[in-house]
C-alpha cells in the first residue's frame, strides 16, 4: 500500500518530521550547553586535579532527556498536550499557559521545516531503505545548521557519526546487488576528499592572509556527505554552497549592515548544498555534463 501511494507516505513521512523536529530543538538548544559544562569541567580538572574536579558538582543534571521541557522564563514544565508539534504553539497563541510569555516563533518553524523535509525525502525516495538513510541524513543536517548559526560550531558528537553512519550504509545495496546512494570504494575516498579538499582551502587561505577561513568542523561535515553520497557529488556540493554562501553573505552585508570583519558560519550553506545533492545530485551531474558537452 506504501509502495503504491507516494502521498500516504509523504504524509507519515511529514508527520514522524513534526515528531523529530521537536526533539531536534532539544539538542540544538541543549548540546552546545552540555559541550560547554564538559569543555569547563575538563579545563578545572587540566588546572586543578582530579581531587578538585567539582566545578559543576552542584549542577542539576541537564542532558538531552533530563529536565523536562520547562517555560524559560517562569520554568514551569511543560505538559504532554502543551507539547504538540505547531499544534500546541497556535492554539496557545505563542505564548506560554502558564505565564503567558510569549515563546519564540523558531521553535514551531524548526518543527515544520523538519516536517516539510522529511515529507519530501519520503516522496523522492518512497518506501525503501533509502528513504531510511536519506531522513537520517537530513535530521542530522538540520541540527548540525541551527547549532552552527547559534555557535559556530558543527559538533563531532554529530559529525563523527554521521560520517561512519554514511561510511558503513554504503554497503547495503539493492535486491540486485547495486549501491543505494554510492558504493564503499565512492563513500570512502568521498570521507577522505571531502576533508582534505576543505582542509587545504583552508590552509592556502591561511598562508596567503594569516587568518583562518573556516573552521574543522566544515572539514568533518562535507567528510560525512562525501561519506554518505560518493565523492562524485562532492565539486558539485563545494560550487552550490559557495554560492548560497556568497549571496547570503551580501545579502547580510547590503541589507544588514553585517561587518565583513564578523564570521559566517559556512556549515548551513554546506548543509543546503548536501540536502540537494542528496535529493538531485545525479540529475543535476548529468545535467550540467549534458550542458558542457563532457
Amino acid at each position: 500500500m506504501l509502495d503504491s501511494s507516494p502521498l500516504l507516505i509523504a504524509g507519515i513521512g511529514g508527520l514522524l518530521g513534526l515528531l523529530i523536529g521537536s526533539f531536534l530543538n532539544v539538542v540544538i538548544y541543549r548540546l552546545p550547553i552540555m559541550l560547554d559544562r564538559e569543555w569547563r569541567a575538563q579545563s578545572w580538572q587540566l588546572l586543578w586535579g582530579s581531587d578538585r574536579v567539582g566545578a559543576n558538582r552542584d549542577q542539576k543534571p541537564f542532558n538531552l532527556l533530563v529536565p523536562g521541557s520547562a517555560c524559560p522564563h517562569c520554568g514551569v514544565e511543560i505538559r504532554a498536550h502543551q507539547n504538540i508539534p505547531v499544534i500546541s504553539y497556535l492554539l496557545l497563541k505563542g505564548a506560554c499557559a502558564a505565564c503567558g510569555a510569549k515563546i519564540s516563533a523558531r521553535y514551531p518553524a524548526i518543527e515544520a521545516l523538519t516536517g516539510i523535509l522529511s515529507a519530501a525525502v519520503a516522496w523522492r525516495f518512497g518506501f525503501s531503505i533509502e528513504c531510511a538513510g536519506a531522513l537520517i541524513l537530513t535530521w542530522s543536517l538540520i541540527t548540525l545548521t541551527m547549532i552552527d548559526f547559534d555557535t559556530q560550531l558543527l559538533p563531532d558528537s554529530i559529525t563523527l557519526p554521521l560520517m561512519w553512519a554514511g561510511l558503513l550504509f554504503s554497503l547495503a545495496t539493492h535486491a540486485d546487488g547495486s549501491a543505494i546512494f554510492t558504493d564503499p570504494r565512492a563513500s570512502m575516498i568521498g570521507a577522505a576528499a571531502g576533508y582534505l579538499s576543505l582542509w587545504s582551502i583552508y590552509q592556502g587561505f591561511k598562508l596567503v592572509t594569516g587568518k583562518e577561513g573556516m573552521g574543522y568542523g566544515d572539514f568533518k561535515l562535507l567528510a560525512a556527505l562525501g561519506a554518505w553520497l560518493g565523492w562524485q557529488v562532492l565539486f558539485l556540493i563545494v560550487i552550490v554552497s559557495a554560492g548560497v554562501g556568497l549571496i547570503a553573505a551580501v545579502g547580510m552585508m547590503v541589507l544588514r549592515g553585517h561587518d565583513r570583519q564578523i564570521p559566517i558560519p559556512f556549515g548551513p550553506y554546506l548543509s543546503i548544498a548536501g540536502f540537494i545533492a542528496l535529493m538531485y545530485g545525479p540529475e543535476l551531474i548529468t545535467a550540467y555534463l549534458n550542458l558542457s558537452g563532457l
